[in-house]
This record gives structure tokens, sequence and C-alpha cells, in this order.
């Protein structure tokens, strides 16, 4: 088992090893920012879709409202330059709006990036395999297998370590990155060449007519769906703590990267959809052809040029989920950390990532592809909202901080994050407006849900610390415990538990529970014969047995009575019940032996009486006998608990 926990994971990793685990700017663009450079894919499509109904004109309006998503791309770059420079140890928005906006903010900004996060795999995912499918049909009815393969493969991945990850999406993120842009640049030499008119390789579909006027309300539409080109921003300053030293500038780059190329991909793809004449599909025709295909085809062709562009698209799109397994875990840290959830999430795992976070987002993320069967086109407009939400949080905070800190340059930068902040949240609130009926009030419900779930369990855990917190010197006079050893029968695994009973109390119990009169008389016999005889000849006081009749081959319940009875008789004294389990070795012994010893200790810790102490005495199998004891049965008599 060991060796193939490290086949599939790695080797576990020492916690002093954690440096050699920190990424640099080539390995954070792939692992942080997959995300935000997939969304050069989907984004102008999803904002041209919704121009559909105006046919050529819609190209017309596309541009402006591109450069409005640009703007806002930009101020939220330099935005989070500042975040990431304030807070070196990571300045996501949980930490910011929490420590400026105080604990609500925070948990607001949290959890819309907790819905964020799982949207990003579930949609991020699916729209790699929907794109595939699209181009092998024959693939269709595999959709939702396809779609968990992938999530096993990013999960085993992400398991392996943040320098692992890294290095494992940097291929399909520089090979996108590359024929995208050499696309772009190949379509822009040949537009300067023709005079402002290149000639199509592949002509693309021609543009429908148009069905109805551009209104206000339609070119809103449009524009919420283009910002989801701007979600996976955010990524970089919440994961500061994965770059290598010097941190912020390394993350600070990372951002630029990340941002540039992304601007430059919208940019260049909106000019040569205006300059070719490429507009949106109907996604629902026989027809579809994605915005990407038509470009990539009126440029180049559809020869092996292609079909790698392509083939690249879709692998980002399928791996840009991978942005979500940066995020989540580390975000679920911090939460943990502030015991807003539970603490085990802010535990490392073997190769020094928070495995728990990981396990939690790919369950909630193939939940959700299970449940739409691996088709997530609805959740797409949920996308914006969380993201959204928290830049807008982010953002605010991030104004109250400079106010807060002053200096020669909080003014300047004050205004930066005041002009982010604005901006945001009327994107948001265009984005809630136009998204509503399609899916954006379920995000205005989750929301709240999770920071409702983030209260209780800290309100459990202030509870815990309340109750349990001790103020006062230790007790040095409390009586001795009266000790309960159950018994079945008289062999080393009971001799074991009784005699560490006598150390602890002089007032030892040993209780059988009895279903013939055969058993009970031989249990007594040997207790006189290995017990009380040779402790009174040595001077000790015998543990005295008890020994019930249980005809109806009933265990717990003659044993419970019998201990609330001697709760009666000793009002002021603890009852230790000191359980021998017989501990199997290997796993499949498991399976042939009863598992009583669980059950009863179940059975006591379950009634909740404080009086009540537990305690496991384990017999490992194989494990030596005392010196002088005989080995194996005495008498015929031994039965095994």
């Amino acid at each position: 088992m060991a060796n193939l926990a490290d086949l599939l994971f790695g080797r576990p990793l020492a916690s002093r090893e954690e440096g050699e685990q920190k990424i640099g700017v080539f390995a954070g663009v792939p692992l942080l920012g997959l995300d935000a450079l997939a969304s050069a894919a989907y984004g102008p499509e999803a904002a041209l879709t919704i121009l559909i109904p105006v046919g050529a004109a819609g190209l017309v309006y596309f541009g402006p409202i591109l450069l409005v998503i640009l703007a806002i791309l930009t101020i939220l770059y330099f935005s989070y330059r500042q975040t990431i420079a304030a807070y070196p140890q990571g300045g996501g928005s949980y930490t910011v709006a929490r420590e400026n906006l105080g604990t609500r903010a925070g948990l607001f900004a949290a959890s819309a990036l907790l819905v964020d996060y799982t949207l990003t795999v579930a949609v991020g995912i699916s729209a790699g395999v929907g794109a595939l499918v699209s181009a092998v049909p024959s693939l269709h009815p595999h959709i939702l297998s396809i779609c968990l393969g992938i999530l096993v493969l990013i999960v085993l991945v992400n398991l392996r370590g943040v320098k692992e990850s890294g290095a494992a999406f940097a291929l399909p993120t520089y090979l996108f990155v590359g024929t995208l842009g050499a696309t772009l640049i190949i379509g822009i030499v040949k537009t300067l060449l023709g005079g402002g008119h290149p000639v199509p390789v592949e002509s693309p579909p021609a543009l429908p007519r148009s069905v109805e006027a551009a209104s206000l309300w339609l070119l809103m539409r449009s524009f919420a769906s283009g910002c989801t080109a701007m979600t996976g921003v955010e990524a970089v300053s919440n994961g500061v703590g994965a770059f290598d030293r010097p941190t912020s500038r390394n993350a600070i780059a990372t951002l630029t990267a990340i941002v540039l190329i992304l601007g430059l991909l919208l940019a260049g793809i909106a000019f040569l959809c205006r300059v070719y004449g490429i507009g949106a599909t109907d996604p629902q025709s026989t027809a579809y052809q994605s915005v990407i295909s038509q470009l990539v085809a009126a440029v180049s062709g559809r020869g092996w040029f292609y079909y790698t562009t392509i083939g690249a698209v879709l692998a980002v799109l399928a791996l840009s989920a991978n942005t979500g397994f940066a995020g989540f875990p580390r975000l679920c840290r911090l939460l943990g950390k502030d015991e807003f959830l539970p603490r085990i999430f802010a535990n490392r795992g073997r190769r020094l990532v928070y495995s728990h976070g990981i396990v939690i987002l790919a369950l909630l993320s193939g939940g959700l592809l299970v449940l739409f069967g691996g088709v997530t086109d609805r959740l797409i407009p949920l996308f914006a909202v969380g993201a959204f939400l928290a830049f807008s949080l982010s953002q605010a905070g991030m104004v109250v901080h400079w106010r807060k800190a002053g200096g020669r340059h909080a003014h300047a930068s004050m205004l930066v994050n005041a002009i982010g902040a604005a901006a945001t949240t009327l994107a948001l609130i265009v984005v809630l407006a136009a998204k509503f009926t399609e899916g954006a009030w379920i995000t205005i419900l989750l929301i709240p849900g999770f920071v409702v779930l983030f209260y209780a369990v800290n309100r459990h855990y202030r509870h815990v610390a309340a109750e349990t917190s001790c103020k006062r010197p230790i007790r040095t006079q409390d009586p001795a415990p009266v000790v309960v050893v159950p018994v079945k029968g008289w062999n080393t695994v009971t001799e074991k538990a009784v005699r560490f009973g006598m150390r602890l109390s002089p007032d030892v119990i040993a209780a059988h529970v009895g279903v013939t009169d055969q058993e009970i008389y031989g249990l007594k016999r040997d207790w006189e014969r290995f017990v009380e005889a040779p402790l009174k000849e040595a001077g000790q006081k015998p543990p005295k047995l008890i020994a019930v009749s249980s005809p109806y081959r009933r265990l717990f319940t003659p044993l419970l009575n019998l201990i609330r009875d001697l709760e009666d008789q000793h009002p002021d004294r603890q009852i230790a019940v000191i359980i021998p389990e017989l501990v199997e070795t290997k796993w499949w012994q498991h399976f042939l032996h009863n598992q009583q010893a669980a059950g009863l200790k179940a059975a006591l810790l379950f009634r909740g009486d404080r009086r009540i102490v537990v305690i496991n005495v384990p017999w490992y199998l194989g494990e030596p006998h005392p010196a002088g004891a005989e080995v194996g049965d005495r008498d015929g008599t031994t039965a095994v608990p």
C-alpha cells in the first residue's frame, strides 16, 4: 500500500522541505492563471452569443463592450498589485475584507470565493469536454465519464504537491498561449497587408439577420456574460504563500503576466472578429462552431495548426479547473485556522498541500457534474456573481486599509482601490440584474448559506473552548476510581487489563456476563485458581468477580446496569471501565473476530455520563507473553474476547 501511495502521490515530504515546493513565475502562471487565461476562449463568445439577435450589428457593439471589460480588468490589475504588496503573507479577499471591513464582510467574501471556485472546477471541466464532444460527436454518450476522469486526474496531480501541479499544467498552458497568440499575430499581419480587409482561408458562417434592436438591456446582458473573462484574476492574491522568495515580487510578476496575456488575447480576438466578420453561432444548432474555431480556421485554415490550436484550447478549458484547486484549499486553510471551518482544513497532507480542501472541492464539483450530467452551461452565469462580490469586498477593504495606514502614497493607493471598488460593484449590480432569472438567484441563496455554516462552526468551537477552559490548579486529593474490567474468560488479554486496573485503584471489579451456568462456573473456578489465590498469597487485595447471567445473550445491557449501580454506590468517585481488546495485526484477521470491545466503548461514551472514564488496554496478536506465563488455553477455558 505504501508503494502504491508513493506511486500515485509521491513520497511523503517533511515539513522542512516546504521551501522546495515554492514556485516561481513560470510555474505560477499555469498554476494560478489557467482559469483567467482559459476565459479568453469563452468570455468573448459568451458576450457575442447574447448579441446574436442583433445580427451583424452585434460586432459593432462588441468592441465597446470589450473595451469596458478591459478597462475593469486593468483597474483590477493595479488594485490587486497593491493588495499583494500590502499583504505579502497572502491578501485574498477574505483576509482583506475581514481585517478592514469586519468578520461578516470577510465571511461573505470567503463564501463567494468558495462558490466561485467550485463552479470554476465544474464548468471548466464540462466546457472542455463539451468542446471535445462537439469535435468528436461519437464521445457524446460518455460526457459524464470523461468529466469525472479529468476531475480525478486533476485531483491526483494536485495531491502530488504545488510544484508538481504547476509543472504538469505548464505545457498545455503555454501551448495554448503560443498557438492562440500566433493565430492573432498572423491574423493582424494579414489584416494590415490586406488594407483592413483580410481574405479568410475558410470563410466563417454568415452572420444572421437582425431580429431585434440593440436595447440597453441586451447590451447589459452581453456585458454581464463577457465579465466571465475576468474570473480567476484574484487567484494570485489568494495564493501568494505558494511563491518562492521574493514572494511579493514573484506574485506581482505572475499577476502581471496573466493579466497582460489575457488582455492581449481578448483585444486580439475582438479585433479579428470584427475584421473577419466572426460572430457567435447558436450553441443548440447542429451547425454550431465556437468563435475560436471560426477564427483559427479563417486565419490559417483547417490544417495541422488548426487542430493543434483547438487541442490546446480544449486542454486548457478542461484543466482551467486547476485554478480552483489552487485557491479553494488555501482559503479553507485560512477559515479552518480562524475556526470558521473544521480545523482539519488547516493541516497539510503528505505532500505539504492542504489535502482535505482538495478532496472536499473534488466532491462538491463532482456532485455538480453528476447532478447536471456533465453539461453545466446553466451554471456559467453564476461565475461572475461570486467573483465580483469578492472583488468588491476586497477593494473596499483596501480603501479602509490605506486610510488606516496613511503615509506618502496612501492617498494615491486609496484612489486606485476606490475606483476598483466602484467599478466592480457596478459590474456586480449589472451581472445580478442581467443574470438573476438565468440562475444568479441560486448564488444569492448559496453565499449566505455558507456564511451561516461558518458561524455555526465557529460557535461550536467557542462553546468547546469555554467549556474546557481551566483556570484553577490541578486537584491533588481526588479518590481513586472504582475500576470495572469486563471479562469473557481468563486469558492473557484479560490478565493484562486486570493488572493495569490494579495499578490504578485497590477497588477492581471484574464483570462477566455469562450465557450458561457452566460458563459462569468455569470462570469462577479459574478466577479462584489464577487470580484470588496468588494475590492473597502475595498479600494483595484480589479483584472482585461479579458474574451476571444473561440467558437471552444480551451483553451490553447487563454491563451498563452494573456500572449504573456502582455509580449509585460511589457518588463521589469516578468509574474507570477498562476494556480488554484484541488487536489484529493483519487486515484480514479483523473479519475473524467479533468487535464487541468497540461496541461497548461506543455504548459507554454515547451515554454522556461524565463520571465514566473508558480505557482501552490492547493485546496485539503476536505480543510476547509475560515471563513465567503459560502459553495457550488454561484448563481449556480460554475464550478470545
